[in-house]
């Protein structure tokens, strides 16, 4: 992480910061929590602006922003290697139906979950 060159931008980045490397401590905790950027703020002790600025200018993206892509690469990887249940999966990311998290995953991936599961079986079918 010393070896970052100034201004780079990155999870790796936003590590060298105490804050923001505490929000991401706190997101990869507890991913299914609902958050927002107050509460995050306070558990990290800075003012909603000053975490959106900090983790903005090191993270690259927002915090909610991040939080979002998060879950669904969380999800990608429990749709591809596990057999939970959409509902279940749907939970764990921090959505509290289905549909929303449908919504959002083909938003994020061009496909339903269901659908992007089929394409994506790591054991392939017989034939």
């Amino acid at each position: 992480m010393e070896d970052l060159p100034e201004g780079q931008t990155g999870w790796l980045a936003g590590l060298r910061d105490l804050h923001v490397a505490r929000a991401l401590a706190l997101f990869h905790g507890d991913i299914a929590r609902s958050w927002t950027v107050d509460e995050l703020g306070r558990e990290v002790g800075l003012s909603r602006s000053a975490l959106a600025d900090h983790f903005t200018r090191l993270i690259g993206v927002a915090p909610m922003h991040y939080l979002a892509n998060w879950r669904m690469q969380v999800a990608a990887q429990k749709l591809r290697n596990t057999g939970a249940s959409l509902d279940q999966i749907a939970g764990a990311v921090g959505y509290e139906s289905q549909a929303a998290f449908s919504r959002a995953f083909k938003n994020a991936f061009g496909s339903a979950p269901a659908t992007w599961r089929r394409a994506h079986d790591p054991a392939p079918s017989p034939k």
